[in-house]
């Protein structure tokens, strides 16, 4: 770690989902002393554990020595306690059910127990910093996004989003840890519902499913234009379905309760598949069936 992020010497990552996770392995990876905690007793244990294949692919590719996988390894710490992986940090990143009265209560909590020098982050993709800063008064100009991109040992981006309230030292404080892990940061000026990524992507998101409404073209149409004609890696759909389904579902849910906007609404499709439990790679299927290789197009 370079020395103007010195002050970020333990992380704690709340919820030991795959997102969780990487980013504890990811920080762990880059000199940082980690806790990950999950509500769910022995989950961040589990988690450690499956993700360990990640640090093993890579030793056995020679991309990273077997001692570099080792220290990683004896810097991850599972907590079954919030208050033990909260104890004395520096940083913690809340990275729980995009829910937003869930993330209130963890942040209160959060608020209790770590230090008042600690800056509290959420992963959040969709929900602002500025929802959760009245949560945790005794921590006021210490809270802001930072928003990892699944997966996040892969996905070296990072949007590092202030709100209203969060002071400068704090931001910069931010940007230097996600420098030190061997990350990107983008900075938002100011807070806007869907930050930068996705505010684009849901652009070219809408386009797709309006083309797919309209009867156009298919999804996997869709995906093949965009991959091949755009130079995406990803078709929209595809990226869906690596992304969740229910994730976008419930930020496009929260759009439109914000809104109003009929436009606003989860499109049909996406409805679909979300009510009969197809949520994308996740559950083997999609928009794409993932039993197969390479995966087939499901029907509506």
């Amino acid at each position: 770690m370079t020395s103007e992020s010195q002050s970020i010497r333990t992380l704690a990552v709340i919820g030991a989902g795959q997102m969780g996770a990487q980013i504890a392995i990811q920080a762990a990876l880059h000199d940082v002393d980690v806790r990950l905690h999950d509500v769910v007793a022995g989950h961040a244990a589990e988690a450690i554990a499956a993700n360990r294949t990640h640090l093993e692919r890579r030793v056995e590719k020679g991309k990273l020595t077997a001692d570099a996988r080792d220290r990683a390894l004896a810097r991850l710490r599972p907590c079954d306690a919030l208050d033990d992986a909260c104890a004395g940090v520096d940083l913690v990143i809340e990275a729980v059910v995009e829910d937003l009265d869930v993330k209130r209560a963890v942040f209160a909590e959060l608020d209790r127990l770590t230090p008042a020098s600690a800056i509290l982050a959420t992963n959040s993709s969709y929900i602002g910093s500025s929802e959760l800063v009245d949560a945790a008064p005794a921590h006021a100009g210490r809270v802001l996004n930072l928003h990892f991109f699944y997966p996040p040992l892969v996905m070296r981006l990072v949007e590092v989003v202030r709100n209203p309230s969060t002071d400068d030292a704090v931001v910069a404080a931010s940007i230097a840890f996600v420098r030190a892990i061997d990350r990107v940061p983008v900075v938002l000026r100011k807070e806007v519902p869907g930050f930068l990524v996705n505010r684009i992507l849901r652009a070219i998101t809408n386009e797709a499913y309006d083309l797919l409404e309209q009867g156009v073209a298919s999804f996997a149409d869709i995906d093949q234009a965009c991959e091949l004609g755009l130079n995406h890696p990803l078709g929209p759909f595809r990226l869906s379905d690596l992304s969740g389904l229910d994730i976008g579902y419930r930020n496009r849910q929260a759009r439109h309760a914000a809104t109003g906007d009929p436009a606003d609404r989860p499109p049909a499709a996406l409805a679909r598949r979300v009510e009969r439990g197809d949520l994308g790679r996740k559950t083997g299927r999609g928009f794409y069936d993932y039993a197969t290789r390479p995966p087939r197009p499901t029907e509506d």
